[in-house]
């Protein structure tokens, strides 16, 4: 019996990290996957694929590459609804959210599109959590007429979100500064307001694993480790080496990534969700601050509180 193909929904793959993890699954033909990505450079992107991969050579797999600027939530909400409407009644197997920014983090711009938040805030949290939402139907949908081999207790195919997380969610000692440090025009500087959106992130990643506990989505936050290759530093005042203690290349970093495909040996405690790139689910005390649920709340709007703030109603 053929295995039944997969959906990946990816942010964040048309370099670096993510570029890896999708190339990674491209060039395997055991499982075949529907990709279909969200890109700034829709074409730089498609050639950076076509390089990797004759038209010829994705078999068995199909590849769609979307515009998608998270800096802008009007196109966020674009590429979610072409993408709802390319999957028609199929689901999402897995929505990778990868993309992340330091360079022009800082805090000294006004706010993208008008926003009281700087860009860093909108890219590696605000933008991706929208598009959380707006995807979830996809996510959450049965699909009858495929033969899984996991699934939740109501016997249909489960599906995961994969946050990709850093370890410097841990720089972040005192989160009652979050609401002052991310606002547009604070002036907080790229190293602090990488480590405080990345920790926002993370609150995020909480958030929705209380809210979907029950429906068969797992969610699972994962660090690739320290990879000075992606050009992650660029920008933000850090500065990043090979020669640094637990440096890795590009290619083990989403290695890790990938094992947050297919762990499935989650802890019984339900918190510890985050996938080191040493591959251990760290414990709770490490990641302590992200566990406040009064604090993930604050953080993690619905739907309709974010268009409303960010000045999305109607369009």
């Amino acid at each position: 019996m053929a295995t039944a193909t997969k959906t990946v929904v990816a942010t964040g793959a048309s370099s670096g990290l993510g570029f890896y993890v999708i190339k990674h699954l491209l060039s395997q033909s055991s499982q075949p996957y529907n990709f279909i990505l969200g890109a700034r450079d829709v074409s730089r992107t498609q050639k950076a694929y076509r390089s990797a991969f004759a038209s010829e050579s994705l078999n068995p797999h199909s590849l769609e590459i979307l515009p998608l600027e998270l800096s802008d939530l009007r196109t966020v909400k674009r590429f979610a609804s072409r993408t709802l409407d390319k999957l028609g009644d199929r689901k999402i197997d897995y929505l990778l959210l990868n993309a992340g920014i330091t360079s022009g983090a800082g805090t000294e711009k006004p706010g993208p599109g008008g926003s009281k938040w700087c860009e860093g805030l909108v890219v590696n949290h605000l933008s991706q959590h929208y598009l959380t939402h707006l995807l979830l139907p996809a996510l959450l949908r049965s699909d009858g007429g495929r033969n899984d081999t996991n699934t939740d207790t109501t016997g249909n195919p489960e599906s995961r979100i994969v946050v990709v997380s850093s370890g410097a969610i841990r720089r972040v000692t005192d989160p009652s500064t979050l609401e002052k440090d991310l606002l547009a025009g604070s002036g907080k500087d790229g190293d602090t307001v990488y480590a405080e959106t990345k920790f926002v992130q993370l609150l995020g990643a909480h958030w929705w694993r209380r809210k979907l506990r029950d429906t068969g989505c797992k969610v699972v936050a994962v660090s690739p480790g320290l990879i000075p290759g992606t050009g992650i530093g660029r920008g933000s005042g850090m500065v990043l080496s090979m020669e640094m203690k637990d440096a890795k290349s590009v290619d083990e970093g989403a290695q890790s990534i990938l094992r947050a495909f297919t762990r499935d040996d989650f802890p019984e405690d339900s918190d510890r969700i985050f996938l080191t790139s040493w591959g251990e689910w760290w414990d709770s005390d490490t990641i302590g601050k992200s566990l406040d649920k009064e604090l993930q709340d604050r953080w993690c709007l619905g739907k309709e509180e974010i268009e409303a703030g960010e000045g999305l109603k109607g369009l």
